[in-house]
């Protein structure tokens, strides 16, 4: 029988705000002293070699859209062929901090002046076309050139206007065609259809552009005697409520063990599991002390009240 004693001295252990031994997070390092991002800008990226050109864009809306999303996934690089008229400032509006992509984006009068310095040339269709280019799903073409832009060559995501999409003549130049897996409904927005190939790049790229913060209270793994502990703790509290009465504790426990080990928990929280155990033995204590009082005092099968101490 564990005593109060004991229950005190083990909830001390458990007691929250203790400092505990655990790895210390990552310090993130910000370049700018001033700024309270948790952003870690890298000076160089192998997206930095993937462009997104648009074929005669007829929205600027779909130009700030898919500025957005190349923002969001790491890209930076714009080229427009004969796009419709927008203002920057319009653009900034609709995709807010992406001054930095939309000072360098470029215009050219025909297709292959914006292709010129690119050595492969992925085209989006949305329908499939009679002749038989190669297709590739937006992952597949992710993992087949990212190797290309780590060695420096430029990649082109070549995507056309928004009502009729790329013409035989533009996807002639390409090396390779995508297609975004759908529903038979199959109607992407230009700028949806960019950000799904840039997320794909982005992913297989290994792209760190966004770091986010260790939590604040980061634990690393329980030892082998919190385990223990946290185990020896629930089984006494389990016989407290009488849960082994018709169940037997070794099978029990054994799942248990298995649960716990399964959700991985960290010190912390395999100190809070064993704080628990050890609060439905204090107040068992509590209870039983305060029945054996006063008029509410436990009674014998017969109504009986015990005896006065």
């Amino acid at each position: 029988m564990i005593s109060i004693e004991d229950i005190d001295e083990r909830l001390e252990d458990c007691a929250p705000g203790v400092d505990r031994q655990s790895p210390s997070s990552i310090e993130i390092i910000n370049p700018n002293p001033d700024s309270q991002s948790s952003v870690i800008f890298s000076p160089m990226t192998f997206l930095d070699h993937l462009s997104v050109v648009l074929a005669y864009p007829q929205d600027p809306v779909n130009i700030a859209a898919t500025v957005r999303a190349m923002k969001n996934m790491g890209v930076t690089d714009l080229r427009l062929v004969k796009p419709v008229p927008y203002d920057p400032f319009r653009i900034e509006g609709v995709a807010h901090d992406t001054r930095d992509i939309v000072e360098k984006i470029r215009h050219f009068e025909t297709l292959d002046d914006a292709l010129a310095d690119c050595g492969r040339v992925v085209g989006f269709a949305g329908k499939r076309r009679s002749a038989k280019w190669e297709r590739l799903a937006p992952r597949a073409v992710a993992e087949r050139y990212v190797s290309d832009l780590a060695e420096g060559h430029r990649v082109a995501l070549l995507f056309g206007q928004e009502d009729h999409g790329l013409p035989n003549e533009a996807l002639d130049r390409a090396q390779v065609l995508c297609m975004i897996p759908t529903t038979e409904h199959a109607s992407l927005n230009l700028a949806q259809a960019v950000l799904v190939a840039l997320y794909e790049f982005h992913l297989a790229a290994g792209d760190a552009t966004r770091t986010v913060d260790a939590h604040r209270h980061q634990a690393g793994p329980a030892s082998h005697e919190e385990w223990e502990r946290l185990f020896a703790d629930t089984e006494a509290a389990l016989d407290a409520v009488a849960f082994f009465r018709t169940r037997n504790p070794e099978l029990v426990m054994r799942s248990v063990r298995s649960l716990a080990f399964r959700a991985k928990p960290d010190e912390r929280e395999v100190t809070m599991l064993r704080a628990m155990a050890i609060e439905v033995l204090r107040t068992i204590d509590r209870i039983t002390r305060g029945l054996a009082k006063g008029p509410w005092r436990r009674r014998d099968d017969a109504g009986n009240p015990p005896p006065e101490s």
